[in-house]
């Protein structure tokens, strides 16, 4: 069979995110395939697929590094608008212990879709949610959804072995044995783990909080993640209340408790929040290559605080950006995630913090980075073929033309792209996804909102 190619031609800009930090002016891309073949300008080269990305700038497609997908069911409820994490986690855990397949797919597309709309090619999902009635194949139903989507994925398997009967916030109808739950996260690895370049879908294991789960589970987890050669993922030092409960039940800060279970020496996790580290706690995540998902929209919406990101960053620490649960943003926008995680490290560390090539550098190298890939968050010969074109030429953008790719942050309307590609096929096209009707999506997913709703007893 042929291999399909497509070019990209006479884009604006082309912010390639290369390690000389190249923007083409009038920049072409040539794709063969899921790979990218050839970029600079004025290209000569025929292909099946041409768009001209003529008042566009071209960008490596996002990387979205946390997420909680079945919470698109529960956005904007009006009892948890105003609450701090830990109530506002008790209201919506008795809310959530409804949730069956039917939720899971349909909350999935409609993030998912969300994300690819706004220019996110590659999406984690953390679902640590199991009740005790038809959620064995939870994790398989989100994988079936990006599929179907065109999103590249890296699915987590969560889960909870402390329920509220031993002490933690989650109710017991949702909780799980540490056998049980290490069993079904060797099912999924050994069934959809791909180890190999341009992978549409690996595996973490993702236990869900220090307050959740037993110190067993993250110890298990932590051995099997480096027997299997796979890589963790949890919240961690999002509140002061986390780390109050930590001290007063481990006699341990977070991060600290997190390395006595092996957690911070192997470079393969990543904690999602990460608000109250310390230097000395951010130079061993770096010298240890320990990750974030920065999550700035969470971070403000319930009041949590402002991770110090540019402390990260001036220790090497890999940090991704991440839009966190659509209860606690209440959106995937992938480019408000970026503009936010602009605006608030000023407020954080200064003016000068956080300049839009550095917070698009960690939508893109830095979420590749924390996932451990090499083959995303770049525009270069031998790179997956993702990206994200966003048209600049409208009003809203009128007058911003000295800087087009800042502009993005800066200024306008709409956070959807014009066309994004993942793995060199298109799946939004003019703005639309390509894959599925975005209404059918949303309307499915309000159907399956009202019936969970419904089973909760709050309408």
């Amino acid at each position: 069979m042929k291999t399909k190619t497509m070019l990209i031609k006479n884009a604006l800009v082309v912010a390639t995110m290369d390690d000389a930090g190249r923007e083409i002016k009038g920049g072409d891309i040539y794709i063969e395939g899921p790979a990218i073949k050839k970029v600079g300008k004025g290209l000569k080269v025929k292909a099946d697929t041409v768009i001209d990305a003529k008042g566009c700038v071209v960008l490596p497609g996002f990387v979205n590094t946390h997420h909680h997908l079945y919470q698109v069911l529960t956005r904007n409820l009006p009892k948890a608008q105003d609450s701090k994490l830990f109530d506002w986690l008790i209201y919506l855990y008795d809310i959530w212990k409804h949730v069956d397949p039917e939720a899971i797919h349909a909350s999935a597309q409609a993030g998912l879709g969300e994300l690819l709309l706004t220019g996110c090619t590659t999406s984690s999902d953390h679902l640590y949610l199991f009740p005790k009635q038809k959620s064995e194949h939870f994790i398989d139903t989100e994988i079936e959804a990006a599929r179907e989507l065109g999103m590249r994925f890296q699915a987590t398997r969560g889960s909870m072995s402390r329920g509220r009967s031993n002490g933690g916030l989650p109710p017991d109808s949702v909780v799980q044995t540490e056998e049980f739950i290490m069993k079904d996260c060797e099912r999924l690895v050994h069934k959809f783990h791909d180890r190999n370049d341009f992978a549409m879908t690996r595996v973490a294991l993702a236990p869900c909080s220090p307050f959740s789960v037993t110190t067993e589970l993250l110890k298990i987890t932590a051995e099997m993640a480096k027997k299997w050669g796979v890589r963790m993922h949890t919240h961690l030092a999002e509140t002061q209340d986390e780390e109050a409960f930590c001290k007063k039940l481990f006699k341990m800060r977070p991060l600290e408790y997190m390395e006595s279970v092996g957690w911070v020496s192997e470079g393969n996790a990543w904690f999602a929040h990460c608000v109250y580290i310390s230097e000395a706690e951010a130079k061993k995540m770096g010298k240890t290559k320990t990750g974030v998902a920065h999550c700035p929209c969470s971070n403000l919406r319930l009041g949590s605080g402002i991770a110090p990101i540019r402390m990260f960053m001036k220790h090497n620490v890999p940090v991704g950006i991440a839009v966190d649960g659509s209860a606690s943003n209440d959106s995937s926008d992938m480019l408000g995630e970026i503009r936010q995680a602009m605006l608030v490290q000023r407020v954080k560390a200064g003016v000068e913090a956080m300049p839009a090539r550095d917070a698009f550098r960690l939508a893109t190298r830095g979420g590749a980075a924390v996932f451990g890939r090499d083959d995303i968050g770049v525009i270069a010969p031998g790179k997956a073929a993702d990206l994200a074109i966003f048209d600049v030429s409208g009003l809203d953008y009128a007058g911003s033309k000295s800087d087009p790719l800042a502009s993005l942050l800066f200024c306008g309307a709409s956070h959807r792209t014009k066309y994004t590609i993942v793995n060199g096929r298109v799946v939004v096209k003019d703005g639309r996804l390509a894959t599925l009707d975005e209404r059918k999506v949303a309307e499915r997913a309000n159907k399956a909102a009202e019936k969970l709703y419904k089973k909760a007893g709050i309408r």
